[in-house]
């Protein structure tokens, strides 16, 4: 498995990547998930930051996994990202695809001296990468989520002046 950026090549793949892995089972099964519409909106925003939006493909070189993170603001600043949708096809699921794709976009994050990722994500998946609930470091989610969901990691770059109310980009206010 190699983890690189997105190209424009790649576009149709990372949409089928999210629509099988967020695909639902419980007979709603032919409604096109969020998430695979949700890539498409935040390429079109201005949040978008291609550096952050990564595959990860196989030998063959089909995309197997994805994971984005766009611009957000917190206190109205721009001192975080955004993290997801991450997605990983079913059959690689459980192989250590999501791990990879997470350690490589932190990975870039943390190089490009972002201060703060942010995402909304398990509680039980995420505190391995060292995310913690958001508002020990002071900030707030947009909207009335649980803060065991709602998750911060502070990278080398973190201020503890970074503090408020987060903001995703754009398109996710349209969820």
């Amino acid at each position: 498995m190699l983890i690189r950026r997105e190209t424009p090549a790649d576009v149709d793949a990372i949409r089928a990547v999210h629509a099988a892995a967020f695909a639902k089972t419980d007979g709603d099964g032919d409604r096109v998930p969020v998430e695979a519409t949700l890539v498409d909106a935040l390429r079109a925003d201005e949040g978008w930051l291609p550096a952050y939006s990564l595959v990860a493909v196989d030998s063959d070189g089909q995309v197997v996994g994805h994971v984005v993170a766009t611009r957000g603001r917190v206190g109205g600043e721009p001192a975080a990202l955004g993290l997801g949708p991450l997605g990983v096809l079913p059959d690689w699921q459980r192989r250590g695809v999501g791990s990879a794709l997470m350690h490589a976009v932190l990975g870039a994050a943390d190089a490009r001296d972002e201060p703060l990722v942010v995402l909304l994500g398990h509680p039980d998946y995420y505190p391995r990468f060292g995310f913690g609930p958001a508002v020990d470091l002071g900030v707030t989610p947009p909207q009335p989520w649980g803060p065991q969901y709602f998750m911060a990691r502070p990278m080398a770059a973190w201020r503890d002046s970074i503090r408020g109310e987060f903001r995703y980009a754009r398109p996710f206010d349209d969820l």
